[in-house]
């Protein structure tokens, strides 16, 4: 296969497209499905027509944390956990910002700036007894930057899925915010099955790719983690399907370790995981775990497009996308969504 450069995943989306507030209804978006060259415009309840018993609906049940806030004048964004008292979250004035320096919060909490790094930003240090309890008051759901907005009252509840448990995402696993307590009731009645794995979301899903060389790209790594519980549930599936990109790689993450076992040992599609990834799936990787994919539409020269195009195809997908800008569909993480069913099947 040619080399490819991340300009090759470019395409032109005007601005008026991106969606910068959810729907009145989680189950009112559009999907447009993308099976070859074939393109069908429909509507995310359709998704349960696309079901087979047998199959396995994999969701991502990490929970967004209200995870910016503002100290001393500075607006900051946690993004990884050191430990339950340090963490690290990037800041706009960066530079500013001297180590040692304490800042407060909006609740008189005080955080030290204990290290400082140009691609993480800030460590801090909180002098609390609960961070989560401390961004619960004063924090904000931390909204991607090209939303051009602040987080309102009903980000608390919209930026969130309905099945969200365990905390630790400082985006949201978008792709599952279309579905209802009763969309995944259905998913059931339809005789698939449903597991809730976790992968905690970093800031590195937004993070653009700033070289034209794929290959010198820095993938930043998240927490994930599949039960042997879940592995056998997967491995028995007719098909798997994934919803949103940060299941698919959690799932092809643990296909991953499970080829890298003696064949002898190997399952059919996934091990249990449960450890940091830092998988950077490219046009050319051969996809172990998932056969059918939702997930919303992505910026143009990010990892996400890059998956994506790995999945369904380059060729395939800017066609899609192509198709979706002239329909008008709404773009990113409150915007419409997906079906993507792996190429040459």
């Amino acid at each position: 296969m040619e080399t490819l450069h991340t300009s090759d995943f470019d395409f032109d989306l005007p601005p008026e497209l991106i969606a910068s507030h959810p729907l009145h209804q989680r189950d009112a978006s559009r999907m447009l499905v993308v099976n070859g060259e074939e393109i069908a415009d429909k509507h995310i309840r359709d998704f349960l027509d696309y079901l087979r018993p047998g199959d396995v609906v994999v969701f991502n049940n990490s929970k967004v944390i209200p995870a910016r806030f503002n100290a001393s004048g500075h607006e900051i964004t946690l993004h990884t956990a050191v430990n339950d008292k340090v963490w690290w979250g990037l800041c706009k004035k960066f530079n500013k910002i001297n180590i040692g320096e304490v800042l407060t919060l909006d609740d008189d909490t005080q955080v030290k700036v204990i290290d400082k790094d140009e691609e993480s930003g800030l460590k801090l240090e909180f002098m609390c007894d609960s961070v989560f309890e401390v961004l619960d008051k004063v924090g904000k759901m931390p909204l991607p930057p090209y939303m051009k907005r602040e987080a309102e009252t009903e980000d608390r509840e919209r930026y969130q899925t309905v099945y969200a448990d365990p905390v630790g995402s400082m985006a949201a696993p978008t792709a599952g915010l279309h579905f209802t307590p009763e969309l995944m009731q259905e998913i059931e009645a339809r005789g698939a099955k449903i597991v809730k794995i976790t992968l905690h979301v970093g800031a590195g899903t937004w993070m653009p790719v700033k070289t034209e060389d794929l290959s010198q790209h820095k993938m930043h790594s998240e927490w994930c983690c599949i039960t042997p519980e879940q592995a056998d549930i997967i491995n028995n599936a007719k098909r798997v399907i994934a919803v949103g990109t940060t299941s698919m790689r959690t799932l092809e993450s643990a296909a991953i370790d499970n080829c890298n076992l003696p064949e002898n040992e190997r399952n059919k599609r996934v091990v249990p995981i449960c450890r940091s990834t830092n998988i950077f799936i490219t046009p050319g990787y051969k996809f172990g775990a998932v056969d059918i994919l939702l997930t919303n539409f992505h910026l143009p020269k990010s990892t996400l497009f890059m998956l994506v195009s790995a999945f369904a195809g380059l060729a395939e997908m800017k066609k899609a996308y192509a198709h979706a800008i002239a329909e008008k569909y709404r773009f990113f993480s409150y915007g419409d969504c997906c079906l993507l069913f792996k190429k040459g099947e």
